[in-house]
């Protein structure tokens, strides 16, 4: 077996990192990337991947020749050109810019979890703004219930880059909000994620706080 030929920037806790090891499982590369372990916040960076990436930001990919590529829809993008199955990210036409979109709003649901655990873990009880984060868990059910209602039959025809997204975003709302009962409004959902979390990838990448 050779060596990894390139350095993912990694914590098992991101839901953005698990994307990409989601789909480093499902497309056979994981034994292509070595792991590189950040515990990070926004008020405590880590001095190695900022020197590479000013962002600070996690997933963050340094390729074999140096280079350094980051934000997770970039990261998936080229990770999915690099191996010969059928690509998870359709190539062209509507069926391109349909699951990129629904991986947007599964970007959008982590987005507004990780904001509004940094505001509860990071701040003082006393210094929480109440209406911001009730508008961030607003953004997570409406894009729950627009999953619910328009997109689980999409959702279960290919387990891509809109399902691996989704099904990240979900898994991190059971991780850090379990009291959130996203299953009791979105029951399609809830039976399309426990159906899909069966999967080895999934399996393989599961968090452990």
């Amino acid at each position: 077996m050779s060596a990894p030929s390139m350095t993912l920037f990694h914590n098992t806790l991101s839901p953005f990192v698990r994307k990409v090891m989601v789909l480093l499982h499902e497309t056979g590369q994981q034994d292509r990337v070595a792991l590189q372990d950040c515990v990070l916040s926004p008020v405590s960076p880590d001095a190695t991947l900022n020197a590479d990436n000013p962002l600070g930001k996690i997933p963050a990919l340094r390729l074999a020749d140096g280079n350094v590529i980051h934000d997770s829809r970039v990261i998936l993008d080229y990770l999915d050109h690099q191996h010969v199955g059928n690509p998870l990210i359709p190539r062209d036409g509507s069926a391109r810019w349909r699951r990129l979109t629904l991986a947007s709003m599964a970007d959008g649901i982590m987005d507004a979890s990780v904001m509004v655990r940094y505001e509860q873990v990071l701040r003082a009880p006393e210094k929480h703004w109440d209406e911001w984060l009730e508008a961030q868990r607003e953004k997570i059910r409406r894009a729950l219930a627009l999953l619910e209602r328009d997109a689980i039959a999409e959702l279960t025809c290919h387990f891509d880059v809109a399902a691996i997204s989704v099904a990240c975003a979900l898994g991190y709302l059971d991780l850090r909000f379990p009291d959130l009962g996203w299953r009791d409004a979105n029951p399609q959902l809830a039976n399309w994620f426990f159906e899909v979390s069966q999967r080895p990838s999934m399996i393989a990448t599961m968090p452990k706080a």
